[in-house]
């Protein structure tokens, strides 16, 4: 997992200040020359290093919350390339814009950080023990939950340093750093038994000093006096460049002779989907995050993997379910022309599992049958942790389709009137997930032709999954669109032109919807375009209007929504034909492309 500047000739990864000094002086050291190199400090920061009257400047250039990279007290940008163009163009409070970028030798790579070398098998190791998860269910959850698994693993990897020496007494330090050899700047850290807290211990001139590593409010580590940092292994690392308030700078690592083989789990973290089970969502399908440990992750909840990842329980899958492993409880989650959907249970082989239940109402209504029938056919395809998975259908008292549970319900209702209480981080968390179950349709050659918020259901405030494939359509492997035969009650404010004008569905024409899915979201669960119909709405776009931008949205995301409504009438269907895949970390920059 390469750093995101990784591909940029200017980047030369993680060196020291002196270094960067040192490349802008080879370089010339001529007005608007720079560099881009990582920061010691912040976790997945970065420093601008620039040249202005032959002299050097260090821009910090700090990760966001919400994803983006700003210079303190400037303009959010959704990546550090973004951010040097914006740069090139205007100096904007930068003691000179940048001029010329100082490229990295011939052959020369970034040079990878301490961390960099350990953080991928960290990741896995961390995964596979925490969720027991392998092959592409692992690969999902590092993938979709990058930013908050590489932010977790960052905080523990000071336990996988060979300087690292768990919870010893300050005379056990000493006993450690005067063995064998003694050069100034020894050092190990080490974790206090009295308080729970960490201490560096540091040999200079034969003697032994100690000093206490603060923790305060905002998560930062420090020596008192000194710089703060995100993690522990970062401050270690500064104090090798510089002796930010200790005696001397460190130089030779203390190994510790016990360092443990396997990844040591903070106590706050749940071990496996049976504790995280106790964190499950309050009847209306909100649960304020833990003010200690870490919040609910996707892969924390039962239906994160198939309920058919078991051997056994595959074994005993099958379309058709037996009437007497089901369960049907009085309680109604939902309805509509079909009938009405009910919360029930599904006895497995070796389990029992939480199911939605779409009831069809009128059995003699062939119409409707034959629709759910390929509602099923379709989504008995369909494994994905961001897509709700089919479990069967039971043909009994009335023609059923058997569901996984969502028990937080649609997006846009869970949204309204949550204002308060859920973050735009959370909502881009959750648009984050939705794209990653399109990208799967689109792999397997599947358009959606209705994604909206009412259509994406919550497990929880932080895990959502795509759902109701009754207008889905199969795309031959040779095709790039599906063609309707005729037009049907459809979602035409969802719609992209093309869909209304030709009946022409696509990829493509589902990035069109991911954006108006986006909208909602944003907007709190809004509904779009007012109270224009149908009619109107199809005019209003193809006289270039657009969807106001919601209050508080990101520049990012507004910038994300008028990309996936690029229309262009030359094309056929109105279709632009791009590739770039739409997410990473604040959502990939699109081009009406999953």
């Amino acid at each position: 997992m390469r750093d995101v500047a990784f591909h940029l000739p200017f980047f030369y990864g993680s060196i020291s200040r002196f270094e960067a000094d040192e490349f802008l002086r080879l370089g010339g050291m001529t007005d608007g020359l720079f560099l881009l190199r990582v920061c010691l400090r912040n976790l997945g920061g970065y420093v601008l290093s620039l040249v202005f009257d032959q002299k050097t400047y260090h821009y910090s250039i700090e990760r966001q919350l919400n994803g983006t990279y700003a210079i303190a007290g400037g303009k959010p940008h959704c990546g550090p390339e973004e951010l040097c163009e914006y740069y090139s163009k205007d100096a904007d409070g930068l003691c000179f814009a940048l001029r010329k970028p100082c490229l990295r030798p011939a052959g020369v790579e970034p040079k990878p950080g301490v961390y960099d070398n350990i953080r991928e098998n960290m990741l896995r190791e961390y995964a596979r023990q925490t969720w027991n998860l392998e092959g592409d269910a692992l690969e999902q959850a590092i993938i979709s939950q990058a930013p908050q698994l590489q932010k977790l693993i960052a905080t523990m990897a000071h336990e996988k340093m060979g300087w690292y020496h768990g919870i010893i007494t300050r005379d056990e330090a000493e006993r450690r750093l005067y063995s064998g050899a003694q050069p100034d700047g020894k050092f190990l850290l080490r974790q206090r038994q009295e308080s729970g807290t960490y201490a560096l211990s540091l040999l200079y001139g034969k003697t032994a000093y100690h000093y206490r590593i603060e923790l305060d409010k905002s998560g930062k580590f420090s020596i008192p006096e000194g710089s703060k940092f995100d993690t522990l292994w970062q401050l270690v690392e500064y104090l090798k460049i510089k002796s930010d308030g200790v005696i001397f700078i460190l130089r030779e690592a203390c190994t510790n002779p016990n360092q443990p083989a396997d990844l040591v789990r903070p106590p706050s973290l749940p071990r496996n989907r049976q504790e995280a089970a106790s964190l499950t969502c309050n009847p209306d399908g909100y649960t304020p995050d833990p003010i200690e440990g870490r919040r609910m992750l996707p892969m924390d909840t039962e239906s994160y993997v198939s309920p058919y990842s078991d051997p056994e329980e595959l074994k005993e899958k099958k379309l058709y379910l037996k009437r007497e492993c089901l369960l049907i409880d009085e309680v109604e989650l939902g309805s509509g022309n079909f009938g009405s959907v009910k919360k029930g249970v599904y006895k497995m082989r070796k389990k029992q599992i939480d199911v939605a239940i779409k009831i069809l109402k009128n059995d003699n209504e062939n119409s409707l049958k034959e629709e759910l029938m390929k509602e099923a056919s379709f989504m008995q395809k369909l494994d994905n942790p961001y897509i709700v998975r089919m479990i069967g259908v039971c043909h009994a008292e009335h023609l059923m389709l058997v569901m996984e549970m969502a028990a937080a319900g649609p997006l846009n209702k869970f949204l309204s009137g949550r204002k308060e209480q859920i973050t735009i981080e959370t909502i881009v968390e959750l648009l984050h997930q939705v794209s990653m179950g399109m990208k799967y349709l689109e792999q397997n050659n599947f358009v959606h032709r209705d994604l909206a918020a009412r259509n994406v259901l919550l497990v929880n405030q932080h895990y959502a999954k795509i759902s109701d494939f009754g207008l889905s359509k199969a795309i031959g492997a040779n095709d790039s669109y599906y063609k309707a035969r005729t037009a049907g009650k459809w979602p035409v404010k969802w719609y992209a032109p093309e869909c209304i004008n030709y009946r022409k569905f696509s990829s493509k024409a589902d990035v069109w919807s991911f954006g108006v899915t986006m909208w909602e979201a944003l907007t709190f669960g809004q509904k779009p375009y007012k109270k224009m119909k149908g009619p109107e709405v199809v005019s209003f776009i193809e006289q270039g209007g657009r969807l106001d931008r919601p209050s508080d949205c990101p520049d990012e995301m507004h910038e994300l929504m008028q990309e996936c409504w690029t229309y262009n009438s030359k094309h056929i269907g109105g279709a632009l034909s791009h590739n770039k895949t739409i997410i990473p970390n604040i959502l990939l920059k699109p081009q009406r492309s999953f």
